[in-house]
């Protein structure tokens, strides 16, 4: 994993000046520990801050085949086979790296912009060919991997992450004031337009050309088959899921470093170990994150019992509310990109934990939304008469009027655009509700977070659900292989019952469920008044009526919109304002 950025000025503009690539590489030097590669090659510069995973000595970057040269963030996880089918090609071609990231150039050379149909991995690519003066940026299909653009009289720059656009003076740090809205009311936003007015992302399966400083083209690679559901019995389908699975955890596992698993109590992480376990020869290491809230939903017991049956090490941790408060600045500050779920906090101590011992880790974002888990689908699936209802059809603030200044309906027209690109001829509606979610909720929030927290400690996150072979074997099962009896997941249960059924796959789960709420109770009275008295809050939110919803923060609907506000304090503070994170949370929000 990397971080990329790079310059590509208007015609009459200046050529980049290596001053401005070096500031943006210090932005993102987090993301690449291991070394740092630059150039400036007819008037477009590129810059990569590398995290050596394959290739540790050869693969530096940029990497160059001809006239073209390439950075890129990411893992190609079918790069031994690209390799041997472009070396029978004709002419044949010659590498020279053993890097996962020196096939896409040779196939560029072949396909042109077709290029990106051959790779199996996680990528934000930027591609140089000189001979043709084009620029191209390319995301991989699911969005695992981040890549933003801002477009200027100057040219277009384009990064990693935001923070480094922000940092470089490239883009102001500005607010936009409906995907702030957006971020309050749905704890993540939609679309291509980010928080930051000048900032977009590039969409998940995106390519896009750039010439003398503008985008001239623009193409998508979808990321799940089309098509209405398959007619398959349920062996079939199970032999067929078994392959797939195995072949993506193999391919996941390619790396020249040592590798572990994130491990809840939950199916997603069972299925992985349970392969990873049938892959390795030597046990798997596994990290475990719990909380020391009684009563709170802790799957510490349930994941140990599972490494226990798959001879897995096992490391687990407590994460209490003292840390939480001692390092929520930093985590907040991870977010550039906002996404205000509970989940970057274990997720940020996990990595943390794991990156004294393992470069790399498997993690179960995207079983979910593949195999239908969520109640909300099962929802989706009956009509509006029946007790339907619409996804992500309230927002946090909803539930509480009177807190926001001014609450319209404008924050959901992302979820509900996506909700009709999704409703495509032939798909079900438990289909549809699916492609809605891959489309945003999981480029957006689950594998931004994941994104974000990882790289803040050096650590690469993969996700083998999220693969192509994966899709084309189960996206277009029938409902009935996917949610039975009231419950989600259907045959991935039933893939895990025959292969370990020390996981229990058909019990009711506790979930994993961080204790926001419970935390901010605790002090409740000090943060109330620390975030009301914050200028960005008093913008947007009745002060008093801050102060008593986080004394009412133990709430079912209170919490999370109390947490909503406590983050957007601290992010408006890292990133708007631009201040380190240093001190912990009561001495950031006392800060002037």
């Amino acid at each position: 994993m990397c971080g990329i950025a790079g310059l590509a000025p208007v015609a009459e503009a200046a050529a980049p000046e290596p001053a401005r690539l070096a500031a943006l590489a210090a932005s993102l030097a987090h993301r690449g520990p291991d070394g740092m590669g630059q150039e400036i090659g007819g008037r477009v510069g590129l810059m990569q801050t590398r995290l050596a995973i394959i290739d540790l000595d050869g693969g530096r970057q940029p990497l160059h085949a001809g006239a073209a040269a390439l950075i890129a963030n990411g893992e190609i996880y079918n790069y031994r086979e690209l390799r041997e089918a472009l070396g029978r090609g004709q002419p044949p071609a010659r590498f020279a790296t053993a890097s996962d990231c020196e096939p896409p150039l040779h196939l560029w050379q072949q396909n042109g912009l077709g290029f990106v149909t051959d790779l199996r991995g996680m990528y934000a690519i930027a591609l140089h060919d000189r001979a043709a003066r084009r620029l191209v940026l390319a995301r991989d299909p699911f969005g695992i991997k981040p890549l933003y653009v801002a477009q200027g009289p100057e040219g277009l720059a384009f990064a990693s992450e935001p923070r480094a656009l922000l940092e470089a003076g490239i883009v102001p740090r500005d607010i936009a004031p409906d995907i702030r809205e957006e971020l309050l009311q749905l704890q993540f936003t939609t679309g291509a337009a980010t928080i930051f007015p000048g900032i977009t992302r590039v969409l998940p399966g995106e390519t896009l050309v750039v010439a003398d400083g503008h985008v001239i083209e623009r193409r998508r690679l979808a990321a799940l088959p089309e098509g209405r559901a398959e007619d398959i019995g349920e062996e079939a389908a199970l032999a067929r899921l078994d392959a797939a699975l195995e072949e993506s955890v193999a391919l996941h596992q390619r790396s020249d470093v040592p590798y572990g698993l994130f491990l809840s109590g939950g199916i997603d992480s069972a299925v992985l170990l349970t392969l990873m376990a049938r892959l390795n020869t030597a046990p798997v290491l596994a990290f475990t994150a719990g909380f020391d809230v009684p009563g709170a939903a802790d799957e510490r017991e349930a994941a140990a019992s599972l490494a226990h049956a798959s001879r897995a090490r096992h490391e687990t941790m407590v994460i209490s509310r003292a840390m939480v408060w001692r390092h929520l600045p930093e985590i907040v500050a991870a977010m550039d990109d906002p996404a205000a779920d509970f989940a970057i906090i274990p997720t940020w101590f996990l990595a943390r934990a794991a990156r004294d011992a393992v470069k790399v880790v498997l993690s179960g974002e995207g079983g979910d939304e593949i195999f239908a888990g969520y109640g909300r689908y099962r929802s989706a699936m009956r009509p509006w008469f029946l007790g339907g209802r619409v996804m992500h059809g309230r927002g946090v603030f909803d539930r509480l009027p009177g807190i926001l200044r001014k609450r319209g309906g404008a924050w959901r027209d992302g979820i509900a655009a996506a909700e009709a690109a999704a409703t495509l001829p032939g798909r079900t509606r438990l289909m549809a509700a699916q492609a809605s979610d891959i489309a945003e909720w999981l480029p957006n929030d689950l594998l931004l977070k994941l994104d974000r927290c990882l790289m803040a400690h050096g650590v690469e996150g993969r996700t083998p659900f999220l693969d192509r072979g994966i899709a084309e074997a189960v996206f277009r099962l029938p409902d009935r292989l996917k949610v039975r009896d009231g419950m989600g997941k259907y045959l991935l249960r039933q893939w895990l019952a025959h292969h370990q059924p020390a996981a229990r796959p058909f019990a009711r789960k506790q979930g994993f469920t961080v204790p926001i709420g419970a935390w901010i109770a605790e002090d409740g009275e000090r943060l109330g008044t620390l975030v009301a008295e914050r200028p960005c809050i008093a913008e947007i939110a009745d002060p008093e009526r801050v102060r008593a919803l986080f004394r009412a923060a133990a709430g079912r609907n209170e919490g999370p919109a109390a947490w909503n506000l406590l983050f957007y304090a601290l992010w408006h503070r890292a990133h708007i304002l631009g201040r380190a994170s240093s001190g912990d949370v009561f001495a950031a929000l006392a800060e002037k």
